[in-house]
């Protein structure tokens, strides 16, 4: 359990920030860019629920997701260290979670004919606003576990390509399962 009884330490005013080892680093480093673009997702998803009063299912989805952030955010601030012992990590339930989730939504919808833009309804522009960041989160995390130095298990990897998956599916299940999809057409303005 986390108890915070002050909010402002002023141990990060020279730059740095600690990771949930204890160990400091510079608030630029990758790792908190990772874990940071991950808080960024879930604060859109936040947003996204605030429009879901006509889809409790969908709602109760995203907020296992939230807490499944959560646990993403606090896998990346502890790295994995040889002969210490085990944090929380993201598990491969979670993703085969999110990957049966994505296949009831998506049975619902009509197969795509064409690219769909942001939009048709606020929950849908708000959905492709958290996937545009959720693969910004995975590009940082992929990028982060690329350094021979820095670990990034390969289930918190395969957590956020799945989220971005099932935030794409979400907003096309909101948009009237896809009846309202604003249609790509290329060329259109030329």
């Amino acid at each position: 359990m986390v108890t915070l009884n002050r909010i402002y330490t002023r141990t990060g005013d020279d730059g740095t920030t600690a990771l949930g080892s204890g160990e400091r680093r510079a608030k630029y480093d990758l790792r908190i860019e990772a874990y940071g673009t991950v808080d960024e997702t879930n604060a859109a998803i936040g947003v996204v629920r605030l429009h879901l009063a006509d889809a409790p299912a969908l709602d109760t989805m995203l907020g296992q997701i939230q807490n499944d952030l959560f646990d993403l955010g606090a896998d990346l601030a502890v790295p994995e260290r040889e002969g210490k012992a085990e944090r929380l990590r993201v598990l491969s339930t979670q993703v085969e979670r999110l990957e049966r989730d994505i296949d009831t939504l998506n049975a619902k919808l009509a197969p795509l004919t064409s690219f769909i833009l942001p939009g048709g309804s606020p929950a849908a522009a708000y959905l492709h606003v958290a996937r545009t960041i959720c693969r910004r989160a995975e590009r940082v995390m992929v990028e982060l576990a690329s350094k021979p130095e820095e670990k990034v298990s390969p289930a918190a990897i395969q957590y956020v390509n799945r989220l971005s998956d099932f935030l794409f599916v979400a907003g096309r299940s909101v948009n009237d399962n896809g009846a309202r999809d604003v249609l790509w057409v290329p060329g259109q303005n030329r």
